[in-house]
C-alpha cells in the first residue's frame, strides 16, 4: 500500500499532472486544484529533451506527444550574417535513451492537454477556479482553504504551482526568483520548410537568435536580449527589427511577425530552494522549487522528473517519513542545482562577453549527467 491514499496537488501544469497520473494509476485518490478558471488554451512552444521524453514514455503518452510534436536529433549553429550561413550541425546526446529522440519541440498547450486527458483517465479530479489561501498541517494531514470559502483535507499536499508559488510562501520558504539580466521574445508562427531542428545564432543585435520546430506546420522563434522594459503590443515591430540582422529561415519568419502572431516577452529568472522541499506533509516541485533560464531547455524536464521521483517514493513506501523526504532530496536537489547553475552560467558568459568559454564542455557534462535516469 502506498504511503498516502488521498493527495491534493496545487497546479495543473506538467509537474502537477505528471504526479497526478502516476499516483492515480497506483490507486491513490488525487485532486488537482487549479487557480485558472479553465484549461490553458494559449501559449508558445516548448523544447523537450530526451530525459523529459523518458518520463512521458513512462506515463504512456509518448506516442501522442510524438504525433503532435516535431522530433529531431541535431543542433544547428548559424552565423549572424545576411545569409544565415550554417557553421556546424552537431549531434545531440539522447539523454532519454537510444529509443527516444534527442529533442522534440511542440506547442505547450498541446502537451498540457495530453497530460490533462491522461490524468482524468487515470481517475484524478481537476477542480478549476481554486486559489489557495491557507494551509494547516496537523502532522497527519493537510487542510487547504481556498478563496471561495471551501476547504479540503489530504494525506499530502504537492505544490506544483509554478514560479511564483503560493504554496512555497504558505509553508514559509522565503526564496523568490531573481532576474539574470536577459529577456526573451518568443513568437509562435508558421514553419519555413528549411526549419527541421533547432538552429542557434550567437551574436548580432541579440545574444541568441533561434527557432525550434513544434509540429509539421509550426515553430516558435526566439530572440534573447538584455533585459529591459518591453510592451507585448510592441512585439511584432521589435521582433522584426531585431530579426532583420539574421538570414536563412529568418527571412520567412519575419514575414509572419505581424499582429496576428502569438508573441510574448519574458525576463529570464532563476532560483533554487537549497534544502528540503517539504515542510511537514506539504512539498513543492517543479518551478515552485527551482527555475532557470531556458538556455539548456531543461525546465519542463526537471519538473516532470521531480514529479516522477516523488510519486515513485510515495507509492513504494508504507509511511511518509523523514527517510522518504531525505531520499527525495538526495535524488533531486543536486541534479536540479546543476541544471540551474549551468543555465545561468551560459547566460552570464554571454552577458560578460566571454569568448573562450567552454560551452561544449559544460553541455557535454550536463548531458552525461542527465542521461542517467533521475
Amino acid at each position: 500500500m502506498a504511503a498516502v491514499q488521498n493527495v491534493g496537488i496545487v497546479g495543473a501544469g506538467a509537474a502537477g499532472l505528471t504526479a497526478a497520473i502516476l499516483l492515480a494509476d497506483a490507486g491513490v485518490r488525487v485532486e488537482i486544484l487549479e487557480k485558472a478558471d479553465e484549461p490553458q488554451r494559449v501559449g508558445s512552444g516548448i523544447t523537450l529533451q530526451g530525459n523529459a521524453l523518458r518520463v512521458f514514455k513512462q506515463l504512456g503518452v509518448w506516442e501522442q506527444i510524438e504525433a503532435k510534436g516535431y522530433a529531431f536529433g541535431t543542433l544547428g549553429l548559424r552565423a549572424p550574417d545576411p545569409a544565415g550561413t550554417v557553421i556546424a550541425v552537431l549531434e545531440d546526446i539522447r539523454t532519454g535513451g537510444e529509443d527516444l529522440p534527442a529533442t522534440l519541440g511542440m506547442y505547450r498547450p498541446d502537451l498540457t492537454a495530453i497530460l490533462r486527458e491522461r490524468a482524468l483517465q487515470a481517475g484524478a479530479v481537476i477542480t478549476y477556479g481554486k486559489t489557495v489561501t491557507g494551509i494547516t498541517d496537523d502532522g497527519g494531514s493537510v487542510t487547504v482553504s481556498t478563496a471561495d470559502g471551501a476547504s479540503a483535507s489530504y494525506d499530502l499536499l504537492i505544490g506544483a504551482d509554478g514560479l511564483h508559488s503560493a504554496i512555497r510562501k504558505a509553508i514559509g520558504i522565503d526564496v523568490e526568483p531573481v532576474g539574470t539580466g536577459m529577456g526573451i521574445w518568443r513568437a509562435f508562427v508558421e514553419r519555413p520548410e528549411e526549419v527541421v531542428r533547432t538552429d542557434l545564432t550567437y551574436g548580432g543585435p541579440c545574444f541568441i537568435a533561434g527557432y525550434t520546430p513544434t509540429g509539421p506546420d509550426t515553430i516558435y522563434a526566439f530572440l534573447v536580449e538584455k533585459a529591459q522594459e518591453r510592451r507585448h503590443e510592441d512585439g511584432p515591430r521589435i521582433m522584426a527589427e531585431l530579426a532583420a540582422a539574421y538570414g536563412g529561415p529568418w527571412n520567412e519568419i519575419r514575414e509572419n511577425l505581424d499582429h496576428t502572431a502569438n508573441i510574448n516577452y519574458t525576463r529570464f529568472t532563476s532560483h533554487i530552494v537549497d534544502g528540503p522541499w517539504n515542510r511537514g506533509r506539504t512539498v513543492i516541485i517543479g518551478d515552485a522549487a527551482h527555475s532557470c533560464p531556458p538556455t539548456v531547455a531543461q525546465g519542463a524536464a526537471m519538473a516532470v522528473e521531480d514529479a516522477a521521483v516523488l510519486a515513485e517514493l510515495l507509492i513504494n513506501a508504507d509511511h511518509v517519513t523523514e527517510t522518504l523526504w531525505k531520499e527525495f532530496s538526495d535524488r533531486r536537489l543536486d541534479r536540479a542545482r546543476t541544471v540551474v547553475q549551468s543555465s545561468v552560467q551560459l547566460g552570464q558568459w554571454m552577458l560578460d562577453g566571454v569568448r573562450d568559454a567552454d560551452v561544449p564542455g559544460l553541455m557535454n557534462s550536463l548531458s552525461t549527467m542527465l542521461k542517467q535516469p533521475a
